[in-house]
């Protein structure tokens, strides 16, 4: 498709709204996935550390 204008591209021909907000919808939920799983394995670290008895600042530079 050719677009005339930024406005026309961001129109999309009467589907402006629909389109920009799935690609929105579906960034954000790429978004909050990746914060959860950051957040999940955040948790499951810290519980093995207390669970062994080693916290995190004991470690060398480097070690996961």
């Amino acid at each position: 498709m050719s677009w005339g204008s930024l406005q026309a591209f961001i129109h999309m021909g009467g589907y402006g709204l629909y389109v920009w907000g799935s690609y929105s919808v579906a960034t954000a939920c790429i978004v909050i996935e990746l914060w959860l799983l950051r957040r999940r394995r955040r948790t499951l670290k810290d519980a093995l550390s207390r669970r062994t008895g080693e916290r995190a600042s004991d470690r060398a530079p480097g070690q996961t």
